[in-house]
This record gives C-alpha cells, sequence and structure tokens, in this order.
C-alpha cells in the first residue's frame, strides 16, 4: 500500500488499453493509485499523457519498470501487452511479489470473469482477464450452466475493426483458444468454440456478441428460469460495465429433428433439444477510448474491478 493507503498500480502497455485503464484508475476514488505507466515507444500518446500527469514512466518495459525508484511500492502490475509479452514479463516479475492482473490471452494464471469467478482467485498471483469477448460472452453461458448442463456453447464477438490495434490482431489464434477454454472452465459449458468477427464497417460499429447454448430442456419452467439467471446475470455484469446490455429478449427455440448437432457435443453425450440464443452489445464508457469500443472497455472495466477487490481484501487483512 502506498502512504495514501490506496493499492499502487503500474501498467504495462502504452497502448490503447493500457491508456484506458490508466485513465480508470485516476477516476477510481477508494483504493486504487496510479504508479508508474510502461512502453516501449517513447512516443507513444500513453507515456506522453502519463508524463504529463506527473507518474512515473520508461520506455524501457518490464526491466526499466523493475529499475524505476518507485517499484518497491507497487502492489499490482497489470500487463496490456500481448500475449508472448506477458509471458516474458510474468517471468521477469515472479520474484517480487507483485499481483498480476493479465489482460492478454496469455491464460498462464487462472480466467477471471468479476460477475462469475472472481472470489475464487483473490488470492492467485496472476490472474488472466481472457478475452474481450471472454468477458462479454462467458457470464451468459455461466448463467444458462447454472440452470440446466450446457453441452455445448459458442460464441461469436464482432468488433469495429478500428478498436482492433496491433495487439488484439496479433493474438487472434491466442483469443480462440482462450475463450474456447475460458468457455469450458468458467462458463461450466462441455465444449466450447470461439468466433472472432473484425467489422471495417463506417461509422465503426459499437461490440456485439452473440451466445448459443444447446441445452436439453422441454420444461417450459425451466425456461423461464434460465430467462431470469441470465437477465440477472447481464445486471451484475453492468453493475462495473455500463454499457452492457442485451440487444434483444432470449430466444429459447426447438431443435429441429434433422439438424446434425451431434458433432458439436462430446462423444456419448445426450443429444440437446432446445437452442439459447442470446445477443449483447457493449458501448464503451469513452473515458479514453471511443463509445464504439466496448471490446476494449469491458477489458479494462473487468481488470480495474479485479484490482478493487484485490485492494479491498489486501486491506481487510
Amino acid at each position: 500500500m502506498s502512504k495514501s493507503g490506496k493499492a499502487k498500480v503500474a501498467i504495462i502497455g502504452s497502448g490503447n488499453i493500457g491508456t484506458d485503464l490508466m485513465i480508470k484508475v485516476m477516476r477510481t476514488s477508494g483504493r486504487l493509485e496510479m504508479g508508474a505507466m510502461v512502453g516501449i515507444d517513447p512516443e507513444s500518446d500513453g507515456l506522453a499523457r502519463a508524463k504529463r500527469f506527473g507518474f512515473a514512466t520508461t520506455p524501457e518495459g518490464v526491466d526499466g519498470l523493475i529499475d524505476l525508484p518507485e517499484f518497491d511500492e507497487m502492489d499490482i502490475v497489470f500487463d496490456a501487452t500481448s500475449a508472448k509479452a506477458h509471458e516474458h514479463n510474468a517471468r521477469r516479475l515472479q520474484p517480487f511479489g507483485k499481483r498480476l492482473i493479465d489482460l492478454t490471452p496469455a491464460a498462464i494464471g487462472p480466467y477471471v470473469i468479476p460477475a462469475v469467478n472472481l472470489d475464487a482467485h483473490l488470492d492467485a498471483p496472476n490472474v488472466n482477464m481472457v478475452t474481450c469477448g471472454g468477458q462479454a460472452t462467458i457470464p451468459v453461458v455461466a448463467a444458462i450452466s447454472r440452470v440446466v448442463p450446457v453441452p455445448y456453447a459458442e460464441i461469436v464477438a464482432s468488433i469495429a475493426s478500428k478498436s482492433a490495434g496491433p495487439g488484439t490482431r496479433a493474438n487472434i489464434d491466442e483469443f480462440t483458444e482462450t475463450t474456447s477454454a475460458a468457455i469450458v472452465q468458467v462458463g461450466g459449458a462441455q465444449r466450447g468454440k470461439a468466433i472472432i468477427v473484425l467489422n471495417p464497417a463506417e461509422p465503426p460499429l459499437i461490440m456485439r456478441d452473440t451466445v448459443f447454448a444447446l441445452v436439453n430442456t422441454p420444461d417450459m419452467a425451466v425456461h423461464e428460469e434460465i430467462l431470469r439467471s441470465v437477465e440477472k446475470m447481464v445486471a451484475d455484469v453492468a453493475v462495473y460495465v455500463p454499457g452492457y446490455r442485451l440487444k434483444q429478449q432470449v430466444q429459447i427455440t426447438r431443435i429441429p429433428d434433422d439438424q446434425p448437432v451431434e458433432t458439436l457435443l462430446k462423444a456419448g453425450a445426450e443429444r440437446p433439444t432446445h437452442q439459447v440464443s442470446v445477443f449483447l452489445e457493449v458501448e464503451g464508457a469513452a473515458h479514453y477510448l471511443p463509445a464504439y469500443a466496448g471490446n476494449l472497455d469491458i477489458m479494462t472495466s473487468a481488470g480495474i474491478q479485479v484490482a478493487l477487490r484485490i485492494a479491498a481484501a489486501k486491506e481487510a487483512k
């Protein structure tokens, strides 16, 4: 903790996500305090802004962070770089006992979706925030699987091409792999698949997400329970991501007998009877990024939520 009693944070990655994180840290009036902005491009806007705000900065990556006089005061380190870079950064920081919040799809630490499983991982040294698509859709998969088993869930995340920076584009494979794995591990589905679409439309469209979940539930009372569970989960996520909402009413439709879904299921799984379709949109808060960049905003908002809870837990000890 810093002298102010707040948890001091460093951010590695001075691009769009890192800069938006900095703005959000500054907007938290409670337990977080901005400590340092770390980049590799001396001319980046994020480093320039951090300097103007009076924060410690370095263009020398994680090694520069470790060399900063303020490093010992840092409690939490956000990594907003890339999956490959995080592997290096995590190794360098491991001996120092810092709490890492990974906003890349590196998946070194446990997957964390704040509305679903944050309490289970408050003591983890390195938590992984999955992906933007995962943060938007896995809560819905979890809401459905809390009511009925989900033998298969598929998510499609459509984001504005303009909101996909170099890091996002470099991590497309990791996005699909990490999100698919988290659909199972956190969402509770038996099998999962993730697809990302970079939408080139002009003007840019806000993030849209679709969840398709196959379930075996002919009971209409169970259908109503699924609807209530999804609606509650959407409200829980909207507490820390205000622009997160249902685009339209949840749909539960019968799967035609001649529709070949068996190839999507694990061997021996019972054939599902219904498909649950959930359509979401995520509008960004426009703190630093444009409002259409809900994909980036949901990541930074989720990361801040984790940091706040870690700081509160540390303060309570």
